[in-house]
């Protein structure tokens, strides 16, 4: 047990984040970092985990974030942070709550004409800072070893409440100076309760407009997760009693196998009856749900109007309402309580419901193509199994994936950032490799932004699957905007894994090119326990589901609607 006078800064931040739950933090090594990397390294009980790059390291850690609730990257000034800004934007957007934590310049040196490396060459240093506070809830700048245990708190303790980033700048002469010991972890676990007066006049007029509908349906949104509600939002619909839909960036955030469960509601290219139901319900109560340009196909499947309830992650409003200061979850399960069944919506679904017929296995000499990739994939999936589906076509094949209780399914379509999902996905497996199947399901074009990142699952001996889907291009893009810039250089993916393995690797590489050959290939990557597998699919550029044509149409069509006048 340490005492006070052994806490240095950079102690004092390792012992912050071990408070938190964090076995591990991701890190890319620069010189104003070194020192720091030193003092978090002193604490045994979280694990450093290096990566390609800084992007890459930010990914990574908000993959980490996804399976753990919150993560750390530790970059360098600058030329580091400033790569590593792309994916805490990313974090900001899916409201995960990732500190990124960045070595800084000597505190003698602000203030003075010296003019500093991985700087703009001014004397100004504080632009890292400002641009840091508009992608995090809370941005701190320590260059006092005497007020760094109160920033460090403020930062972290920021970050959980709100569920965003946090940024923590400190300078390399402060990180191995002396410091407070830590209080208790109360001190950033501890959050604001809900207002009670509050609650009850939410509960009550929520529950008011609930008895004024016959056909009521949940709509659950992509933020329950970070709002700590999955279970009251079961809770809530098994009293209502009525059909429940999620967003396609919500899918697993409601049990696909809950009998009140009717699929994936995304306007056009909604689960077949989802939107049926949807659109005959007399009202709709959203749950923490995010509505953009994406998620509403381009703004033609956007709940609004006097029929509509939004319970958000602090606050709930519906017609001539607007309550603030409360929790989901403390919300959903007061009104569970408070409510009748209204099981009209489940009748009216039992009456129209209809499945697409399972896809046929194809001969195993036959060209491979998209219907009989997913096919396959779907027999890998199991109540341990997360699928991670990067921004392109991948979503619509996922999202048609059906998971058994348990599974989860990861995208991130705020950000829509394409190459996220390789480095997301490590930081995921360093968190649970050993208690899930983790599958990755990612284009030609998307991984080739961030590919680095399978030489560190290799390094570590994370067994991922990673269906490389190779069709030539950034399809996702031709269905929206066509031209030639959507044409990419092709690799030799599974022979990249070669490259990747050097010398001790245990990484595989595979390319199908007929079902048989994804079937063995399938095969080999489950008995691959000691490093990842990556698969590569060869299938014709225009084998796309027809969902992301249809999508890609209408949100071409929002993209272009011409300047307002006037």
């Amino acid at each position: 047990m340490k005492t006070e006078k052994e806490y240095t800064v950079g102690t004092y931040l390792a012992k912050r984040l071990q408070d938190i739950g964090l076995k591990h933090h991701f890190a890319v090594a620069g010189d104003y970092n070194l020192v720091l990397l030193d003092q978090l390294l002193a604490n045994k009980e979280m694990d450093q985990v290096y990566c390609s790059n800084e992007l890459n390291c930010g990914f990574s850690a908000e993959g980490y974030a996804r399976a753990n609730g919150a993560a750390a990257a530790i970059v360098t000034f600058s030329v580091g942070a400033l790569s590593a800004f792309d994916a805490i934007g990313g974090a900001y957007a899916e409201n995960l709550p990732v500190i990124l934590v960045v070595g800084a310049p000597n505190s003698n040196d602000y203030g003075t004409e010296h003019l500093l490396h991985h700087t703009l060459g001014t004397h100004d240093f504080s632009y890292q800072l400002e641009m840091a506070k508009h992608i995090t809830c809370a941005a701190v700048s320590i260059t006092s070893a005497v007020d760094a245990p109160s920033q460090i708190d403020h930062a972290i303790r920021t970050a959980l409440r709100e569920k965003k980033p946090a940024y923590i700048e400190i300078a390399c002469n402060v990180a191995a100076l002396p410091c407070a010991a830590p209080g208790p972890a109360s001190a950033v676990l501890s959050e604001i309760p809900s207002d009670k007066e509050t609650l009850d006049k939410a509960v009550d007029a929520a529950a008011a407009f609930l008895a004024t509908k016959e056909k009521p349906v949940v709509l659950i949104g992509s933020k329950l997760r970070a709002a700590g509600a999955e279970k009251e939002a079961v809770q809530l619909a098994e009293a209502l009693g009525c059909s429940v839909a999620v967003m396609a960036a919500a899918k697993s955030f409601f049990p696909e196998e809950h009998p009140q469960f009717v699929g994936v509601y995304w306007g056009e290219v909604s689960s077949p009856g989802a939107q049926e139901i949807v659109d005959w319900s007399d009202s709709i109560i959203c749950l923490a749900p995010l509505f953009n340009d994406y998620s509403t196909v381009g703004w033609t499947a956007m709940p609004e109007g006097p029929n509509v309830l939004i319970a958000d992650q602090k606050n709930v409003r519906m017609l001539g309402h607007d309550f603030s200061d409360l929790h989901l979850r403390d919300f959903l399960s007061a009104l569970a309580s408070k409510v009748e069944k209204k099981p009209a919506t489940m009748v009216e679904y039992e009456r129209i419901k209809y499945k697409r017929e399972p896809a046929k296995e194809a001969a195993p000499d036959t060209k491979l193509m998209r219907t009989e990739l997913f096919r396959q994939v779907q027999k890998l999936i199991t109540p341990q199994t997360t699928v991670f589906a990067e921004t392109g076509d991948s979503w619509f094949g996922g999202v048609a994936l059906h998971l058994p209780e348990g599974a989860r399914f990861e995208v991130e379509m705020q950000w829509g950032h394409i190459g996220w999902s390789i480095p997301s996905v490590f930081g995921y497996a360093v968190s649970t490799s050993d208690q899930r199947r983790i599958i990755s399901l990612t284009g030609d074009g998307s991984f080739q932004l961030t590919a680095q990142e399978v030489a560190q699952m290799i390094r570590r001996k994370l067994p991922v699957i990673i269906f490389l889907i190779n069709n030539r291009g950034y399809t996702i893009e031709v269905e929206i905007h066509d031209g030639p810039y959507n044409n990419i250089k092709n690799w030799d993916y599974a022979g990249l894994m070669e490259v990747f393995n050097a010398e001790d690797g245990k990484g595989l590489g595979f390319k199908a090119q007929t079902g048989g050959e994804l079937a063995d290939a399938i095969k080999k990557a489950l008995a691959n326990q000691e490093g990842p597998t990556l698969i590569e699919c060869v299938i014709d550029r225009d084998d796309c589901t027809a969902e992301l044509i249809s999508w890609g149409h209408l949100v071409a069509k929002a993209n272009g609607r011409p300047p307002r006048l006037g």
